[in-house]
């Protein structure tokens, strides 16, 4: 009864939603249908824009994964961004550097970008568990940090030849490129890396005594010391998947989609991973579609530009709608609850 309510109020949030966008567009004279229309042939209307939406969902996917993980221990992760910059850039330091088989560089890139990920994300939560310091300050600095680090490499030295810009690297190697289907951008080695992810974390989480007592961290993380659960190991290794996570988004990004290091490298991924994560209310198994909606979002709002007219960020503006107006919903479906069982 309790999930046929949450997707009940889930349902209407998406519905309202919606219809909160057609009335934006009704007020700037487009019409909401041909919005609408435009936004799933532009993700899904070709095997071409299948592709480009699957290799966005990707990235998305694997850091909302680790989202999940670290929201699970009660640990706001707003540092993923810089989390996903410094899983780049340690596969691209593999990429440039490194002389091996297309296979042997893929899975070092791979886990270089794990790596660089986990000890951003790790520096966050030393700082968080060992100087009081709270993961939102610090995730946010470091990202700051990352970017800044990303921008110095590319200048400096990592800079392209004979040429002073900010652009971006000279391309990878072609051997350091992650293998792609046909002509197309996707990637089936990247795809079979962010579902093994999803399901890595829905088993962690629910059949294992790790997950158990890492949600009993995020519940009550002094209860959970009084009775024994180490909290700063399980605080630091909540931190270590993420991070992990999120630096292979990374390396996704660089090996996979964009094949050099550009500044806005992360593509925002971090920020609309929080995004996916707090709708799908700690539920691994929900990240997949609805990752795959906010790709579909992301992608096909780029026609709304070449032929309504409309800005490409009304696209930002749906997802920020769905996810306030869902987010009210599980509120107000909670505080039920609440009253129900306050009632004699």
């Amino acid at each position: 009864m309790k999930r046929l309510n949450r997707v009940t109020s889930t349902s209407l949030a998406i519905i309202a939603s919606l219809a909160v966008a057609a009335g934006l567009m009704l007020l700037v004279s487009a019409p909401p249908l041909d919005a609408f229309r435009l936004l799933v042939e532009g993700s899904v209307g070709s095997s071409r824009k299948l592709a480009d939406t699957l290799m966005v969902w990707v990235p998305l996917m694997l850091t909302s994964a680790g989202l999940v993980v670290t929201y699970t221990a009660g640990l706001w992760n707003i540092g993923v961004e810089g989390q996903v910059i410094a899983g780049a850039v340690a596969a691209s330091w593999v990429a440039r550097s490194v002389d091996a088989p297309v296979w042997v560089l893929v899975i070092l890139t791979i886990l270089a970008g794990a790596i660089g990920g986990m000890l951003w994300a790790l520096l966050a939560g030393v700082l968080k568990v060992y100087g009081r310091v709270n993961e939102i300050f610090g995730g946010l600095g470091l990202t700051f940090v990352a970017q800044a680090l990303t921008t110095y490499l590319i200048i400096g030295p990592w800079k392209r030849a004979g040429i002073a810009s900010t652009s971006g690297t000279d391309p990878f190697p072609d051997r350091s490129w992650m293998p792609t289907l046909g002509n197309s951008r996707l990637s089936l080695v990247a795809v079979f890396v962010a579902i093994a992810a999803i399901l890595f974390v829905y088993f962690l989480l629910r059949g294992t005594r790790y997950g158990l007592r890492l949600k009993a961290v995020g519940k009550n993380r002094k209860s959970a010391f009084l009775v024994g659960i180490p909290t700063t190991r399980y605080m630091l290794s909540a931190f270590a998947i993420g991070g992990a996570l999120a630096g292979i988004a990374g390396t996704v990004q660089v090996t996979g989609f964009l094949h050099r290091l550009v500044p806005a490298v992360s593509g925002g991924y971090g920020y609309l991973g929080i995004l996916v994560a707090l709708l799908v209310d700690l539920h691994a198994l929900w990240v997949p579609p609805v990752a795959f909606f906010f790709s579909m979002i992301s992608v096909g709002s780029t026609q709304l530009q070449l032929r309504l007219n409309l800005d490409s960020s009304l696209g930002g503006v749906l997802q920020g709608i769905l996810v306030l107006f869902t987010l009210l919903a599980q509120g107000l479906q909670e505080r039920r609850t609440e009253l129900a069982a306050k009632e004699p």
